[in-house]
C-alpha cells in the first residue's frame, strides 16, 4: 500500500521542500520589489505616453473636425431658413398669398350642403385632467352641426376616466352634437392604431377631412372656417397645418424654454418648409389632412414612434403639399415635470432617427418627387435635423470641449467655440423675443437634454431596447387656468364627474434619492472636473463655460427642474 502510495504520488515531504524552495525564490524577488516596481511605472507610462499620442490624440482630434464640420452643418441650415422666414415676413407672403383661399358660404338654396363634410378626431388615453377642455373644445367649433362628426377614440386602461370620457360624450350629444365615443379592447400601434381604427367606421366615408388634436389641445371655435378652406380650394395641398400656443408657458423656467424652442419650430422651421418645399413634419395635432392624401399615402403606420411624421414623409413623397398656417394657433400644454420632459424627448427624438433607417432607400430610389425634393429630405429634414443636431450638441459641447481642457496638444478654433455657437443661439433666439434674456439658460439646459437625445436617437438607428417605447407625456390640467367662455358655461354636470377620483393603488414613500437623475450627475461631475483641470493647469479659458455647464447638469441631476409631483 505505501509503495503504490509512492509510486502515484509525491510524498508530504517532498511537498514540503519544494514549498520551502518556492518561499524562498517569492522572498528574493520581494526583496528587489523596488527595482521592479520601478521599472513597471515607467513601463505604465511609457504606454500610457504612447496611448495618448498614437490614439487618444488622434480621436479627439477626429472629434473635434467632426463636431465643426457638422457645428457649419447646422449654421448654414439655420441661416437658410431664417432668411426664408425673415423674406416671408417683410413681404406678408402668407399662405392666403401662395395659395387660393376664400371663405365657405351658405347657400340659400344649397343651405349647409356647401360645406364639406369634416371628421374631427380625439384620441385620448387616461386624460382625467383634460378630456373635457378637448372635448368641449371640438364640439364647440364653428361648422354646421350635420356636417361635421366628432370622435373621440378613447385607449383609457382606467375604467374610471373611460367612464368620465363616456359621459362627456354623452353630455354633448344630448345637446345635439354628433359626436361618436369609440374604444377598443387593445392598444396595439398605440396612437397610429388608434387612428387606424377610427378610420374604420362607415360614417368616415362620408368625410372629406380630418381635423386632429390630442386631448390637451384647445382650439378657438374659427378653427375650422380658417383652415379648410385651404384644402378645398387647393387639391394638390394634403395638410394643413397650424401653430401651438402654450396655456403654461410661464409656469416654471423649463416651460418657458421649452416654449422657446418649440415657437423657433413653428415659426421659423415649419415657415421656411412650407413656403420653400411645401413639405414640413406634420405635429401630429392642430392641423388638417385630406383623407384622400392620407389613403393614397397608406394610411396610418404604427413602425415606428412619429406616426404623424411617417405619414408625412410618404405623402410628401406622393407629390402632395403641405401649407404650415402660423396666424391660427391652439392652446396646449407644455409638460411641467422633468419626467415628462425625458419621456416626450426620447420618443421626439428616437421614432425620426428610426424612421430615417427605414425610410432613406424609399426616399433615394422615389421617382415621384425632384432631386431637390429628396435632397431636402434626406439632408436637410432628417440628416442635419434628426440626426446631427442631437449628434453635435452632445459630442461637442459637453464631451469634446471638455477632454480638450486635458490636452495641450488639441486646440479647437475659435470660430467653432465662441463665433459660430453664438450666431446659431441668435438664429435660434429670434422666435421667441420676449425670452431673450433667457437664452443662456435655454442653451445650458438644451445641452444637458442632449445627453437624452442623443441615445435616443442612437436607439432608433440601431433599433435597440426603448426604440418603440410609449409613454403618454403626462399632463397635469394646467389648461384649466384659461378655459374657455364656452367651456365655462359648462360647468354644471354632476360635480362628481368632474373630481379626479381615480383611486391609485398605494406606492411605497418616495425617498429623495429617487428624485436624482444619475446620469446628468455623472456628466456634470465629469465637466467640473475638466473645469477644475483647465484652472490649475490648462489654462485654456474654458473653465467659465465648463463651470456653468457643469451646474446645469449637476442642477438638474438632482431633480430642480420643472414642477415636482410626489408619486407622479
Amino acid at each position: 500500500m505505501e509503495s503504490s502510495f509512492q509510486e502515484g504520488y509525491p510524498s508530504p515531504l517532498a511537498d514540503l521542500g519544494l514549498f520551502e524552495r518556492q518561499l524562498g525564490r517569492a522572498w528574493k524577488a520581494l526583496s528587489s520589489a523596488t527595482i521592479d516596481l520601478s521599472n513597471i511605472l515607467e513601463t505604465i507610462v511609457y504606454i500610457g505616453t504612447q496611448l495618448r499620442a498614437l490614439l487618444i490624440v488622434p480621436l479627439v482630434r477626429i472629434a473635434i473636425f467632426l463636431s465643426l464640420a457638422m457645428t457649419l452643418m447646422i449654421f448654414i441650415e439655420k441661416l437658410f431658413v431664417g432668411m426664408v422666414a425673415l423674406v416671408v415676413k417683410i413681404f406678408s407672403l402668407k399662405p392666403e398669398k401662395r395659395y387660393k383661399w376664400e371663405p365657405i358660404k351658405l347657400d340659400v338654396e344649397m343651405g349647409s350642403s356647401t360645406h364639406p363634410m369634416v371628421l374631427v378626431q380625439i384620441p385620448m388615453y387616461n386624460e382625467k385632467e383634460v378630456y373635457k377642455l378637448s372635448i368641449g373644445a371640438a364640439c364647440s367649433l364653428e361648422w354646421p352641426s350635420d356636417r361635421v362628426i366628432i370622435q373621440v377614440l378613447d385607449d383609457s386602461t382606467d375604467p374610471v376616466v373611460k367612464d368620465l370620457v363616456e359621459n362627456e360624450c354623452e353630455k354633448w350629444k344630448n345637446k345635439g352634437v354628433n359626436i361618436k365615443y369609440e374604444v377598443r379592447d387593445n392598444r396595439k400601434g398605440y396612437k397610429a392604431g388608434a387612428l387606424k381604427e377610427g378610420m374604420k367606421h362607415d360614417y368616415v366615408q362620408e368625410c372629406e377631412y380630418i381635423a386632429m388634436f390630442d386631448a390637451d389641445f384647445q382650439p378657438e371655435s374659427d378653427f375650422l372656417i380658417r383652415t379648410v378652406p385651404f384644402l378645398v380650394h387647393n387639391p394638390q395641398i394634403a395638410l394643413v397645418q397650424t401653430r401651438w400656443k402654450f396655456v403654461n408657458a410661464d409656469e416654471c423656467l423649463m416651460t418657458r424654454i421649452q416654449e422657446m424652442s418649440l415657437d423657433y419650430h413653428f415659426k421659423i422651421e415649419q415657415e421656411a418648409g412650407s413656403s420653400v418645399f411645401a413639405f414640413f413634419g406634420f405635429n401630429g395635432t392642430a392641423g388638417v389632412w385630406r383623407i384622400k392624401a392620407i389613403a393614397d399615402s397608406g394610411g396610418w403606420k404604427d413602425r415606428t414612434t412619429v406616426e404623424d411624421m411617417d405619414l408625412a414623409v410618404r405623402a410628401g413623397l406622393r407629390g402632395w403639399k403641405f401649407v404650415y398656417v402660423g396666424d391660427v394657433k391652439v392652446k396646449s400644454e407644455l409638460p411641467s415635470t422633468f419626467k415628462a420632459y425625458r419621456f416626450q424627448q426620447h420618443r421626439w427624438s428616437c421614432g425620426p432617427a428610426n424612421l430615417f433607417k427605414k425610410m432613406a432607400v424609399e426616399i433615394m430610389t422615389n421617382k415621384k418627387v425632384s432631386i431637390l425634393a429628396k435632397f431636402h429630405l434626406l439632408y436637410d429634414f432628417f440628416f442635419v435635423g434628426k440626426i446631427v443636431a442631437h449628434t453635435v450638441t452632445f459630442i461637442f459641447y459637453c464631451v469634446a470641449i471638455p477632454i480638450s481642457v486635458l490636452l495641450p496638444e488639441v486646440e479647437i478654433p475659435y470660430w467653432g467655440v465662441v463665433y459660430i455657437p453664438t450666431i446659431i443661439t441668435l438664429c435660434k433666439s429670434v422666435g421667441t423675443p420676449s425670452s431673450f434674456h433667457l437664452v443662456i439658460l435655454w442653451i445650458l439646459f438644451e445641452n444637458v437634454m442632449s445627453l437624452h437625445r442623443i441615445k435616443a436617437a442612437l436607439t432608433g438607428l440601431l433599433e435597440a431596447g426603448r426604440v418603440n417605447e410609449w409613454v403618454v407625456t403626462e399632463k397635469l390640467g394646467e389648461a384649466h387656468k384659461t378655459k374657455p367662455a364656452a367651456i365655462e358655461a359648462l360647468e354644471s354636470i354632476d360635480s362628481e364627474l368632474t373630481k379626479p377620483c381615480i383611486l391609485k393603488p398605494k406606492k411605497k414613500k418616495n425617498r429623495i434619492w429617487h428624485r436624482f437623475y444619475y446620469g446628468e450627475l455623472g456628466v456634470g461631475a465629469f465637466i467640473f472636473l475638466c473645469g477644475l483641470y483647465d484652472v490649475l493647469y490648462s489654462k485654456k479659458g474654458y473653465f467659465i463655460y465648463l463651470f456653468i455647464q457643469s451646474l446645469a447638469f449637476i442642477v438638474t441631476g438632482f431633480g430642480y427642474i420643472g414642477i415636482y409631483v410626489p408619486d407622479s
